[in-house]
């Protein structure tokens, strides 16, 4: 948040003529998050940058309801005594002056009452900038003679030695520790309180905490928790690789560089992006997009392919490989800009396309691969291997003018490791590759409190990570190469005991039916059987075997009882849903706002209040720091408990990117 000098008593009067408003403290209406006061620089105070990394600058004089100051200037100090203005401690041009206006409500009476304060901006944006002297700036923003605005950078230098060749970064959105306890309880056997078998996850190198702090609001969306994790930067909900400034235009607020950018152009190595949502949505598009919009996914598309063409910025030129789901982005007519057909689109760029799992293995590796599997978000684990029947009214094919069931769909495993076979063969010069694969519906189903196919989505991440150390090793990368799995952010998950869901069914009143619910001595043991290998000899097999990390039965009499921290009204039966993901609530009226328990789980469940606005139809993302698991050269860095901005700046150093060579331009900075 922007910090200014305190109004002198003298200034009183002047501050309260001009609108001055001081730091916000509201539950939710902020006037803008990163600039509580009249004078606004982005990126703001306590911002940290990489050497050599680029990044935008945007100044705001602001005046509500008035004419703002256009005579604001900003001045930048290092820590060796050079200061000069903005132009000329970087050497370039001044900007011209922008002016618009925005609204916004002081709370929630303002709101009610429809009275918005409408606030009137003078800006100046200064973009592809670069500081190449490690070490701390203070920036000043003078406006309306003697009022300031003060920011603190600190720039990092780079690690004089890269200690990886490649970085696999394994994300499972949405992922608390939490649910890493329930899908190992569920998929490995224990005998007398001890595991006879365990995840991978329990069996990497290192293991670390990340605080997952928006810069704004203390709960983030994958949105400004991806750019903390790509950027090193915090940014605000719904934002994507840039600060979220005030003005109109959702593409032109002031954008810092992405891990993959910053890899692509200091490097030259390969590129991967792996996910099993639509590839638009907010963990792979923020990758190498900027918007303060993570909504408006045409146009991130075409930003992924060709780079952001309105202003100069770094020559990004598209992934080598990009798997996941999305076809409505990609169809001509549908939801891609222009009507343009972006399947063509990447294979005019020398792209091979492939839509299924079939094409996908067969698929040539010396080539950029474009892979969508699905329209919107790939099928889940638990459809595709156990309630195979799901898939014929499941997700859409991606192929165009087919509506037909998307039914030869990969898996996160297989589309992994073809990944990486694809990014090793075009690795031709040994620069290494980096790569970020995405568990995304363990968050997805959380969302709609479908418990066991958020906890299958994490065990097939679990048996990823376990198969891309394998493959690994087998290609002769695994020494070479840094695996990082973390998630974005978490939610309010927990077990807290058993659920004799037979009882829970019969019984009439939803008094009786929290008989079902066992705790402590009651609970049990988990009635989940196990794989191959560890099952008892007398142990029958109700569904077929999918392998030795997932349990053989996902619909035991006595199953998990779990609970949500925020959610709509809702009826638990805890019982998995085999028809499909769950629907917890639907509105109560046609054309209404007000959502009420799915009365589908009337006879079953019983009603658990819900603890968010009667507008929400889901659960919410939690507070809670995430586990961060690390395996290979540089694995140690990620030990301890940090911020979640820091785990970019750790990659940087296992990479050694960074740089503070500067251009032979005689620059200050």
């Amino acid at each position: 948040m922007m910090f200014s000098t305190a109004p002198t008593a003298a200034m009183a009067g002047l501050l309260l003529a001009l609108g001055y408003i001081s730091p916000a403290v509201a539950q939710t209406f902020q006037r803008l998050g990163t600039c509580p006061t009249l004078g606004c620089i982005f990126p703001p105070t306590q911002a940290e940058f990489i050497a050599g990394g680029h990044f935008d600058i945007r100044l705001e004089a602001t005046f509500n309801n008035g004419v703002p100051d256009e005579n604001f200037k900003l001045t930048l100090a290092n820590g060796k005594g050079y200061s000069a203005d903005v132009t000329s401690f970087f050497q370039i041009q001044d900007s011209p002056i922008e002016k618009w206006s925005f609204s916004y409500y002081e709370d929630l009476f303002a709101r009610d009452a429809r009275t918005p304060t409408v606030v009137n901006v003078a800006s100046k944006a200064y973009r592809n900038l670069t500081l190449y002297e490690p070490g701390e700036y203070q920036l000043t923003l003078n406006y309306y003679n003697n009022q300031q605005t003060l920011a603190n950078w600190t720039v990092h230098a780079p690690e004089p030695k890269r200690c990886a060749k490649n970085v696999i970064l394994f994300i499972g959105d949405g992922m608390p520790q939490s649910a890493i306890t329930a899908a190992r309880l569920i998929g490995h056997k224990q005998i007398n309180g001890k595991y006879q078998s365990t995840m991978q996850l329990d069996d990497m190198d290192h293991v670390g905490l990340q605080m997952t702090h928006s810069i704004d609001s203390f709960i983030t969306d994958s949105a400004n928790s991806a750019t903390a994790l790509y950027t090193g930067h915090k940014s605000t909900v719904n934002a994507i690789s840039v600060y979220a400034d005030s003005s109109p235009n959702p593409f032109d607020d002031p954008r810092v560089e992405t891990i993959a950018e910053l890899f692509q152009n200091q490097i030259g190595g390969p590129v991967g992006i792996v996910s099993t949502a639509f590839v638009a949505d907010a963990t792979p598009i923020t990758m190498a997009t900027h918007t303060r919009d993570r909504d408006l996914y045409a146009p991130l598309i075409q930003q992924m392919l060709n780079g952001q063409s309105n202003f100069s910025w770094v020559d990004w030129k598209g992934p080598d490989v990009f798997f996941g789901g999305g076809a409505e982005q990609f169809k001509p007519g549908s939801g891609s800009p222009n009507r343009t057909n972006y399947y063509n689109a990447f294979a005019a760029q020398g792209y091979q396309v492939v839509n299924n799992n079939t094409a996908l293995q067969a698929a040539d590796p010396s080539k950029r691969t474009l892979g969508i599997f699905s329209q919107s978000n790939m099928a889940k684990w638990l459809d595709r291997n156990v309630y195979t029947d799901n898939l014929k009214n499941g997700t859409v094919s991606p192929l165009v003018n087919n509506t037909g069931p998307a039914l030869d769909q990969p898996g996160l495993a297989e589309m992994t490791l073809k990944a990486i076979d694809i990014l090793k063969a075009r690795d031709t010069e040994n620069k290494g590759f980096f790569m970020m694969s995405e568990a995304a519906s363990i968050d997805k189903m959380f969302h709609v409190l479908d418990y066991e196919r958020a906890l299958g989505e994490l065990l097939e991440l679990d048996d990823t990570v376990r198969q891309t150390i394998q493959h690994l090793e087998k290609i002769g990368e695994l020494d070479e190469t840094l695996i990082i799995v973390t998630a974005d952010h978490g939610h309010g998950f927990d077990v807290f005991g058993s659920s004799d869901t037979k009882y829970l069914k019969v019984a009439t009143t939803d008094r009786t039916k929290r008989n079902a619910i066992g705790t402590y001595q009651n609970s049990g043991h988990s009635e989940y059987q196990v794989a191959p290998g560890s099952r008892p000899e007398n142990q029958t097999v109700v569904v077929g075997d999918q392998g030795p990390n997932f349990p053989v039965q996902w619909d035991p009499r006595y199953a998990l009882a779990a609970g949500f921290a925020a959610h709509p009204d809702v009826r638990e039966t805890y019982s998995t849903n085999t028809g499909g993901p769950r629907v917890p609530a639907t509105n109560s009226t046609p054309a209404g706002n007000d959502y009420i328990a799915n009365p589908r789980d009337q006879p079953q469940g019983f009603l658990t209040n819900g603890t968010l606005p009667v507008s929400s139809s889901q659960g919410v993302h939690s507070l809670t720091d995430i586990p961060v698991y690390t395996k290979g050269p540089g694995s140690d860095k990620f030990k301890g408990v940090y911020d979640s901005t820091q785990i970019f700046f750790r990659m940087c150093k296992v990479l050694g990117l960074g740089t503070t060579s500067r251009p032979g331009n005689g620059k200050k900075n």
